[in-house]
């Protein structure tokens, strides 16, 4: 099938009537040559530095066992009332196992120290520990956009957790959940999510892993001395060291190195998307399906464009001399915290809420994501994708006014829309007439330009992402979701259901940052085991109905053989999920912005 017909297709089966006229969109135009890393991983085993949040304990009979790697014994468990047993000839990780059941390794490391002259380079092997190391604490969070360093933040930050059913052998294939926190791509935002509650609402039938990657400058920082001395967009490419690593260790744990889902919220769903469209969609071998919320789809810059950000720094820095990426690499890492500045985007008038970002490098990233799905180049698995009813409340000021208010902001974020651009979004989202207890003093506009916003970054890419993945892939594999599940104290304030809002309901009351209406006996915690059964169902089988919670609705694919072209999503609220058409009007809205993504530069 051609691209213009396999458009054509696209636009029949997804509704977007409109889209006929849409023909193969050429590719974006760069004089930048290919430049692919096929470097890979091996584990370090190490004494961790900071201990995280205190896991749940749990009811249940524990035993300690020892799991075997090529030979030698790296992973070995502890019980507070076992007696010590270290094995200090051999590299090892000791994992704490909870009376519940389930056995968590944290803090190992899967890649080298990204200190010195790896600042800014490709993530390597590490230098194996002889000593025993004991993996029963976090790892350092990496460092975010502007932040000094604290207790629990460092530029040696490449830690993986897992998470794992305590009687769970090498021979168990249990299938794996590999979860890319968000962040915005400058922060770490979710690394230290406890995993205990997922499995046991799988019934001990997957395991967990979480990791860290690198974000902000350390991560994303483009110019053409990086290019051609050092690497681009190393957290993408931290994210597919730890996926390396899962393939050749998470037997150990009882992991099926076959069946891996990954999934993420915000970042960490573009994470997924940037995996998925990696190389055009044809070298990451890691995982086999993917599942995640609010998918965010931001300004991409080419390295060219990003060259501005670069320059600044090392003015900043009083780098500017004959080798400045040397000198960058020698600047203390407080003073790099402090002289790195929030600068507009190209065509900004004002910082954006996340400068630093993955760059169009015309290899991992080979062009535009709205060009890429549209000529079917991307990764084909079983898929995932949905958002939250209110994603942009967070994000846009609450005293924006006006449209010249809202505008400037979206500016700001996108800052390649034009005047008819503009028009056009004032038509698709009014002013509305919204009030809430906790928002009266808001702006007149914030509402507007929250809607915009919203869809624009997340909504729509979220249902894009699901109808392309329907179209190209197995439409009897793909599934949206639409998450509606009000928290009180968000209502009143207007916020709504807010960004990666489903997140407490896919972790469950183990998870730290969520709202007391999930919590036990809370007005949602009924939702809880609905979408855990859900979610776990899909880790499992890659069909999230097979093992769904008992009384759940079917949730029906994007597009089936019953209703034709019509379009689904699950629509969750506590006590009224079930499948539904998805709405007419919202899909006008995305079909628009699907048209101009390329020209946005998304």
């Amino acid at each position: 099938m051609t691209s213009q017909a396999a458009w054509k297709r696209m636009a029949s089966c997804v509704g977007f009537g409109a889209l006929d006229q849409l023909l193969k969109i050429p590719p974006a135009r760069s004089n930048e040559k290919p430049e692919i890393n096929n470097a890979h991983t091996k584990p370090e085993l190490r004494r961790e530095h900071q201990a995280g949040a205190p896991l749940p304990k749990q009811k249940g009979e524990s035993f300690p066992r020892r799991l075997l790697f090529h030979g030698t014994v790296i992973v070995i468990v502890e019980q507070e009332d076992a007696d010590e047993n270290p094995l200090t000839q051999n590299p090892e990780n000791r994992g704490v196992q909870n009376p519940g059941g389930i056995t968590h390794w944290l803090g190992m490391r899967y890649a080298a120290p990204p200190l010195g002259n790896l600042r800014f380079a490709a993530p390597e092997e590490p230098v194996k520990e002889r000593k025993q190391q004991h993996a029963n604490k976090f790892g350092f969070n990496c460092l975010s956009t502007k932040t000094i360093p604290r207790k629990q933040t460092s530029e040696d930050c490449l830690f993986i957790n897992v998470y794992a059913p305590s009687n769970a052998r090498a021979d168990s294939k249990l299938p794996v959940y590999f979860y890319i926190q968000g962040g915005g791509f400058n922060a770490n935002a979710g690394g230290r999510i406890n995993g205990t509650g997922l499995i046991e609402a799988s019934g001990m039938k997957i395991i967990v892993v979480t990791f860290n990657y690198r974000v902000g400058l350390y991560g994303f920082l483009a110019s053409k001395e990086i290019k051609e001395n050092a690497s681009l967009n190393n957290g993408l490419k931290d994210q597919m060291k730890a996926l390396e690593w899962v393939k050749k260790h998470i037997k150990q744990f009882g992991g099926d190195p076959d069946h891996v889902t990954i999934g993420g919220d915000s970042a960490g769903a573009a994470s997924v998307y940037y995996l998925l469209t990696a190389f055009g969609g044809r070298s990451v071998d890691t995982f086999h399906a993917v599942a995640a919320g609010s998918p965010s789809f931001g300004t991409q810059l080419n390295v060219q464009e990003s060259q501005y950000m670069y320059d600044n720094l090392v003015e900043n820095t009083k780098c500017n001399g004959k080798d400045s990426l040397a000198c960058l690499r020698r600047v203390n890492v407080i003073d790099m915290q402090k002289l790195d500045k929030r600068y507009p985007l190209p065509g900004g008038s004002g910082p954006p809420l996340f400068m630093y970002s993955p760059t169009i490098d015309n290899d991992m990233i080979r062009d535009y994501i709205y060009k890429l799905i549209s000529n079917g180049m991307f990764k084909k698995v079983p898929m995932i994708f949905g958002s939250d009813t209110n994603e942009g409340t967070v994000f846009v000021p609450k005293m924006t006014n006006s449209f010249k208010e809202s505008d400037t902001f979206l500016k700001n974020q996108f800052p390649a829309m034009k005047e008819k651009h503009f028009e056009k979004i004032h038509d698709l989202y009014p002013k509305t007439n919204d009030v809430f207890p906790g928002a009266k003093s808001y702006g007149a506009y914030w509402r507007q330009g929250s809607n915009a916003y919203g869809e624009m970054r997340y909504n729509c890419p979220a249902i894009i992402l699901t109808l392309a993945g329907s179209t190209y892939g197995d439409p009897n594999k793909t599934w949206n979701f639409h998450y509606d599940v009000e928290d009180p104290p968000a209502m009143r304030s207007g916020i709504g259901v807010g960004h990666t809002a489903h997140v407490p309901a896919i972790w469950g009351p183990e998870y730290g940052y969520g709202p007391a209406s999930y919590k036990d006996k809370g007005v949602n915690a009924p939702i809880v085991p609905v979408v855990q059964g859900y979610w776990t169902s899909f880790i499992r089988s890659f069909d999230p109905n097979k093992y769904r919670a008992k009384g759940s609705p079917v949730w029906e694919t994007v597009t089936t053989a019953k209703t034709g072209n019509a379009l689904h999503k699950l629509y969750v609220k506590t006590g009224e999920t079930k499948t539904r058409l998805m709405d007419e009007d919202q899909l006008e809205r995305c079909r628009y912005l699907f048209r101009v993504g390329a020209e946005l530069k998304m």
